[in-house]
């Protein structure tokens, strides 16, 4: 009875549900396995240089990048025994390239490295929008650099004045130059020289973000500041002068802390792209008080001038031998 009630219930029973295999595809083929039926619901597993992934073919083939054409039939991909499709990249970022793949959008590294770790793999995936996210990262990373305080030296005049054509910025460059001294340094003179080269690391150090500052260890004189502001020079603080001594002269060095300081501050008013302000110019001498007519051509002329200052540029010592000392000024 049983043997033969098999027979007949096993030749009326109903068709599988499973769906019809595509014809000369094997089931165990890459093919097979990711062409299913119901896509939405169809789930891939990724090895993508030893990182697992499971994700959807919605969200591969859901923008148009390396990975749609991978998983659309129009390249071959490869498997291994455990239905893996193996990928030869490194797998550090692609949880970040999935995961730009399914909202549109993903929090970026902070770190430089990292992102440019992840366009690399961007670019490699063909992931165009998260490639223009990375790029316009990077970029604004380099444009914010301001921790970053970088002093050029200057080398040649004509370096210096593509230095200057080169920069928006107004500018302040230190000549110091010792190779230059035909006399010897009075007693307080090596201690005022390196006083100017602290100021200048300071002031470097405060206005970085807003003054390009130049060293320059070529030029005739021994301490000189010079400040420039919209491509031409606004002041210059000479910091050395000659002393006549018994029977010989010597070099002496100033340390005008207060002038510099000032001077500093002056051309901060020749930012971009803001020029120079009148009121400020006056409140810092930079221009004339008084207003009105026929103060045109005054300022004209005050455009083109530069204010040297000299500090005590030439002093005779009388050295007396009770041990007084009297100071004449030319």
């Amino acid at each position: 009875m049983s043997a033969e009630a098999s027979g007949p219930a096993a030749a009326e029973a109903p068709p599988s549900l499973e769906a019809p295999k595509p014809s000369g595809l094997e089931p165990g083929s890459a093919a097979y396995a990711l062409k299913p039926l119901t896509p939405n619901s169809k789930y891939v597993k990724l090895n993508v240089g030893g990182s697992l992934h499971y994700t959807t073919l919605r969200t591969l083939t859901g923008q148009d990048t390396m990975l749609k054409a991978m998983f659309s039939g129009r390249a071959e991909v490869l498997t291994d025994a455990g239905g893996w499709v193996l990928i030869d990249r490194s797998g550090r970022h692609f949880g970040t390239i999935l995961n730009y793949l399914r909202d549109g959008s993903v929090p970026l590294p902070e770190s430089t490295r990292e992102l440019g770790e992840l366009l690399g793999e961007a670019r490699y995936y063909l992931v165009q929008g998260l490639i223009e996210d990375c790029q316009l990262a990077l970029q604004q990373k380099r444009e914010n650099l301001s921790p970053l305080c970088l002093i050029p030296t200057v080398t040649s005049p004509r370096e210096e004045q593509q230095l200057l054509a080169s920069t928006s910025k107004p500018v302040v460059k230190l000549l110091h130059n010792r190779s230059n001294n035909k006399y010897s340094y009075t007693s307080t003179s090596d201690d005022n020289l390196l006083k100017n080269i602290e100021l200048f690391d300071k002031l470097a150090l405060r206005f970085h973000g807003r003054l390009l500052f130049l060293k320059d260890v070529l030029g005739d004189e021994i301490c000189c500041w010079s400040f420039y502001g919209q491509g031409r020079k606004i002041a210059e603080v000479c910091c050395t002068s000659i002393v006549y001594a018994t029977e010989k002269k010597q070099t002496k060095v100033e340390f005008p802390e207060a002038r510099i300081f000032e001077e500093t501050l002056n051309i901060l008013i020749y930012e971009t792209p803001r020029g120079p302000d009148p009121a400020l110019l006056e409140a810092t001498g930079g221009a004339a008080g008084g207003g009105g007519a026929g103060r045109g051509e005054d300022e004209e002329n005050r455009e083109h001038r530069v204010r040297r200052i000299h500090v005590r540029r030439h002093i005779t010592h009388d050295e007396r031998p009770h041990g007084q000392q009297i100071v004449f000024k030319d």
